[in-house]
């Protein structure tokens, strides 16, 4: 034979023996303990020992402005203006509280309203106004709903300012808040890790380092500090099989790699239109209010593996890394002699998530032992639950409880395949649990109204089903109308607000089904402005999240100096229609736009304004209404008849 031929037949026969004989790993706490685990979490709470069992909930402090997805409103839209009952957040956090009295609590602004950053986009050049915003939200959780918040973050994937850190710091304090410590910077290790290093006052400040997307790695800058250090936002993967093979990966080798005793996933529930940007990047997915139809994930299950058997404040061993054929372990200890021990065999291809590139390695069929010592060594038996991906015949098994393993003489062997999970531990009180089927899935109803009468929905600002994408619309109770108009929808941002990504300098919120293609809205519109103000109502609106300026549709505009439009985009740049249509601020009238094939046409208060407008893209999409700027506006009785 030649030397390839025979190499090739050493190297098999030794991957065999290998396979055959075993790797040795030792699980001792006598050497020393790691790092202290801080829990996993994401978007949502679980209960204890069931499902996710999340550990954290982090929270977005909504600053009106576009974080991705749609805006959240702020709990302060103008400077003397003050609520802490606007959105789903503080709902959010009861119901985690409810489920695990212990989770964690973290609030972050991606975006501030626009006072704040005294018309700049930018929320440093006065440092005290944004501390004192922040803050306030704080101080709110507490008075208007019992939330201790136990974390803040400085301002989402965007510059620190080391001076604002500090003066946060200090307001917090001042406050009574010394409990609630700061993360920053919720964006890359550096530089916010060698200026901790380097300033002693914002070390003190600075209780966590907090990194977005790391690929499982750490920068000697970071470790240098000697603060926790946290993965703050992570995962953002579609949420198939591949994206639960991503989940566990990184949820060992966070730790593995980067000393990280946290990570958050990015997002929990994927429940915002599916055809929006990050569709189904949720560990469970439930995007259909109308239906009531969700699906629990893999990820869910993967999770499981970890939150389940162990606690914020156990320990994690120094004994932990890579296995020799590939895959990872961790073993972690409540110091009380509990042990839980967590192994991922995860592929490359199996486990790619979508940030950043994942460099190429290899994972095969391996045998191996693990040696308990010090503590663990009096250990008999451990209870195992195991996931197994199939990505052949898509018949995964996820989260099964298997037949306890022995103990012998303080080791015990197991055969890992490619692509499994595995937990081993001490803790006893795991479960998978059991929920009824959810409703079957439906499209959005062709048929659908809404008087946005507030009193049907006492606990939410914001009427159901509507996405903001710019701007924030909220129910609103109009005194001054004593006929059919006293319960609205109101656009209430008067001002840019101080921006994360490129809002439009249009408000906009869609609703429906993004594959309609023929179909009639109407809607009562009311414009405050006088002179300036302009509404509209559209269809076919085929963009949202971040990229919305670039929406086109068909868009139908009335403005108060007694003009209309018909737009094939947001900007109003390319117009199909014009012409006078008298109408003014302070008035009510109805809108009607209706659009088939590839021609539309539009009512006012029951009169033809124009016919047969001809377009040609986009075909399908949303329907939406908005304002023609940061203005006031008000909203009523909205239809919709979809025909395809």
């Amino acid at each position: 034979m030649n030397a390839g031929t025979q190499c090739c037949m050493f190297l098999s026969i030794f991957l065999f023996i290998s396979i055959c004989l075993g790797e040795d790993y030792d699980l001792d706490d006598k050497t020393g303990l790691g790092r202290s685990f801080d829990g996993i979490g994401g978007l949502s709470g679980g209960g204890p020992k069931f499902g996710a069992s999340l550990q954290i909930l982090k929270v977005e402090i909504g600053g009106d402005a576009q974080t991705t997805d749609g805006t959240e409103p702020s709990h302060m839209h103008y400077e003397d203006d003050e609520n802490y009952f606007r959105g789903y957040e503080w709902w959010l956090m009861k119901e985690a509280k409810k489920r695990n009295p212990n989770i964690t609590l973290i609030g972050l602004p991606w975006a501030f309203p626009g006072w704040v950053g005294n018309g700049e986009n930018w929320p440093y050049s006065f440092p005290d106004i944004t501390a004192s915003y922040v803050v306030s939200w704080i101080l709110g959780a507490k008075q208007y709903h019992n939330l201790d918040i136990d974390y803040v973050g400085i301002w989402n994937e965007r510059s620190f300012n080391s001076k604002y850190i500090k003066l946060l710091r200090y307001t917090l304090d001042k406050s009574g808040l010394e409990r609630v410590k700061i993360i920053a910077s919720d964006n890359l290790w550096e530089p916010i890790s060698s200026v901790v290093t380097a300033d002693k006052e914002l070390q003190d400040a600075v209780e966590i380092l907090g990194v977005h997307y790391p690929g499982t790695n750490t920068l000697p800058e970071a470790l240098k500090t000697g603060k926790k250090l946290w993965s703050s936002e992570d995962y953002s993967t579609f949420n198939d099989n591949v994206g639960g093979g991503c989940w566990a990966r990184i949820l060992n080798q966070n730790y593995v790699n980067g000393k990280m005793t946290a990570t958050i996933c990015w997002n929990l529930v994927s429940s915002y239109y599916g055809d929006l940007p990050f569709g189904r990047d949720g560990l469970m997915t439930a995007k259909e209010p109308w239906s009531g139809n969700y699906v629990v994930e893999s990820p869910i299950w993967i999770t499981a593996h970890t939150t389940q058997f162990t606690e914020p404040g156990w320990t994690y061993l120094q004994t932990v890394g890579h296995f020799t054929h590939g895959g990872s372990y961790v073993a972690l200890t409540d110091e009380r002699g509990n042990l839980t021990i967590i192994t991922e065999t995860m592929t490359h291809d199996h486990s790619v998530c979508i940030r950043p590139p994942l460099p190429s390695y290899d994972v095969t069929a391996q045998n191996v032992t693990f040696h308990l010592k010090g503590t663990f060594a009096s250990i008999s038996e451990l209870q195992v639950w195991h996931s197994k991906f199939d990505f052949k015949t898509n018949k995964s098994v996820l989260f099964q409880n298997i037949k306890p393993i022995k103990v012998t003489e303080g080791s015990f062997s197991i055969e890992l395949d490619v692509d499994e999970v595995y937990t081993f531990t001490t803790v006893r009180n795991g479960q998978r649990g059991s929920y009824p089927d959810p409703p079957p899935s439906a499209p959005f109803p062709k048929s659908y109204k809404d008087d946005f009468d507030v009193s049907g929905h006492p606990y939410f600002s914001e009427a159901p089903n509507f996405a903001d994408q710019t701007g924030v619309f909220e129910y609103f109770t109009n005194q001054t109308d004593p006929g059919p108009h006293v319960s609205t929808l109101r656009q209430v941002v008067t001002q840019r607000p101080v921006t994360w990504v490129a809002d439009a300098d249009q408000t906009i919120s869609v609703i429906g089904d993004y594959q309609w293609q023929d179909l009639m809205v109407s809607c009562d519109i009311y414009m405050e402005s006088v002179h300036t103000g302009g509404v509209f109502i559209a269809v076919r609106v085929n963009k949202g999240g971040g990229v919305v300026r670039s929406t086109r549709g068909v868009f139908l505009w009335v403005y108060a100096d007694g003009t209309y439009k018909v737009t094939n985009d947001l900007n109003g740049m390319t117009v199909l229609a014009e012409g006078l249509s008298g109408t003014r601020a302070r008035v009510w009238y109805t809108l009607t736009l209706t659009v088939k094939g590839n021609y539309a046409s539009a009512d006012l208060n029951g009169y033809p304004l124009w016919k047969n407008a001809v377009l040609w893209e986009p075909r399908h999409g949303w329907a939406a209404i908005g304002t023609s700027s940061f203005e006031l506006a008000q909203f009523d009785n909205f239809a919709i008849e979809a025909l395809t």
